[in-house]
């Protein structure tokens, strides 16, 4: 092995060192008139290799006398392989300077930098900050083998090496990819990095691209700063390369994407499929719920099978709930939604658990003139009409009854069609007790002409019915 550099340039000394402890024959030259011609010609394979600060001028020169004077029978294939050979020594002379795109083989990878070979007698190194952003692990993104591309930021003559920066090189790359976005139209990718004076700024692979707060897509009260750190998309609308300034707007990809899940949800819309939605807003009526660009009505009656009076007894805004469609209308873009449980039906629970004749204990929920509503289960009221409060006749409900009593009352009648009830409480009390006439003093009287009597019915509420037997003449 022919190792050519100064005796006291610290990295050619390495490089001999290395050598030494693979090979069993090492010349270390500064010249070529140091070159021992009869150490070479016995060897079946000669290496040559040279320092970072060794000039190009000195290379050459000791390879030409090396070629001269080892002369061997050259068959086709060898000439073909130093052809390959000059050519890979005319690689590693080559200077790299400040700037220079280059590319290499990742060799090693250690705390604070990751090697790369260039094939030239420069030693590339980027440092491990550019791959760790975010906490990100260098491991995760670049390993041993990889070829990776970069820029050169500084060299090294006497050292031998060349600092890159794979950031620099993507930054470059990027600009080009955002002045053809302007006319295009891409939408890309970034993350918001800070808040700036009157907007976001989004690192876009190494590029700053202000986002004014206008085109943010946040309301104008919302604080910036609940963006940072954020990934989003946006679209280019200013670049002005040589003062460095670019501008984008989040809110028009935001909008265009918006439009899109809309006619999406238009297209795909029928009866019964269900969305995932966000609370809006609430009204005395019911609930808004936002199922992806479309606000959707839940009506009052729609949130739960039990009574209830305000919307916010079950949702709340902001609350995430599963939906489902009731109807709509794609003309007048109306929506009805339900989100009560459908296999949560009290009416089928009711059907399953009670039949006509069953005594069920209620609870008296409203009184009206004509009688009081129960709730026999949650969700399920039955009539007790006023003449089944009790076995008396009274003047109005709430003579016997308040509400949010609970009585025992049966079961007379289910309408399964209409979903309606009738009850008694009045069927479960005994009869009312008949008091006994007295006895009346017997007295004489002067006989009265005869008449014809009505006879009626007497319930035993004390109502009176009946038709008049007719009188004969």
């Amino acid at each position: 092995m022919v190792v050519i550099g100064g005796k006291h340039s610290a990295n050619s000394v390495h490089l001999a060192q290395i050598c030494q402890e693979h090979c069993g024959s090492v010349q270390f030259i500064e010249r070529t008139e140091e070159l021992d011609m009869d150490r070479l010609k016995a060897a079946d394979t000669v290496g040559l290799t040279a320092g970072a600060s060794t000039p190009a001028w000195i290379i050459k020169e000791v390879r030409n006398k090396m070629s001269d004077e080892i002369k061997v029978e050259e068959s086709a294939v060898e000439k073909e392989n130093e052809m390959s050979f000059d050519q890979m020594l005319e690689e590693t002379l080559k200077t790299i300077y400040n700037g220079d795109k280059v590319t290499g083989l990742v060799v090693a990878i250690t705390g604070t930098e990751i090697s790369v070979d260039l094939g030239t007698k420069y030693s590339g190194f980027i440092p491990t900050s550019e791959f760790t952003d975010d906490g990100i692990k260098v491991e995760d993104v670049v390993k041993v083998g990889d070829t990776i591309e970069a820029v050169v930021v500084r060299v090294n003559d006497v050292e031998g090496t060349a600092m890159l920066s794979k950031k620099r090189l993507d930054a470059a790359k990027m600009w080009n990819d955002i002045e053809d976005a302007v006319e295009s139209g891409a939408v890309l990718e970034g993350t918001v990095t800070e808040e700036n004076k009157g907007g976001v700024v989004v690192n876009v692979k190494g590029v700053r691209v202000f986002v004014p707060a206008s085109q943010t897509d946040l309301p104008r009260e919302a604080e910036l700063a609940q963006l940072l750190k954020k990934t989003v998309r946006l679209k280019i609308t200013e670049v002005n390369k040589a003062r460095k300034r670019v501008v984008g707007s989040i809110r028009r990809v935001a909008q265009a994407e918006r439009r899109e899940r809309i006619e999406n949800i238009w297209n795909e819309i029928e009866v019964g499929k269900k969305y995932k939605g966000v609370v809006k807003s609430l009204t005395s009526y019911g609930a808004f719920v936002d199922i992806g660009g479309i606000d959707g009505m839940v009506h009052v009656s729609e949130l739960s099978w039990g009574r209830i009076h305000q919307p916010s007894e079950v949702v709340a805004v902001g609350d995430e709930i599963e939906v489902y469609v009731i109807s709509f209308d794609k003309e007048k873009r109306k929506i009805s939604l339900g989100y009560k449980d459908p296999n949560g039906n009290p009416w089928t629970q009711f059907t399953s658990r009670y039949q006509v004749g069953d005594v069920a204990n209620v609870k008296i929920v409203k009184l009206m003139p004509f009688g009081a509503f129960a709730e026999v289960l949650p969700g399920v009221d039955g009539l007790i009409h006023i003449s089944q409060i009790a076995n008396r006749r009274i003047g109005k409900p709430e003579d016997v009854l308040t509400v949010g009593d609970e009585v025992e009352a049966k079961i007379t009648a289910i309408d399964d069609d209409k979903h309606k009830i009738s009850l008694s409480i009045r069927a479960l009390s005994e009869p009312a007790p008949v008091k006994a006439a007295e006895p009346e003093e017997e007295y004489e009287e002067e006989p009265a002409a005869e008449e014809d009597a009505l006879v009626y019915e007497v319930s035993a509420d004390g109502v009176a019915t009946g038709i008049a037997p007719e009188v004969e003449e």
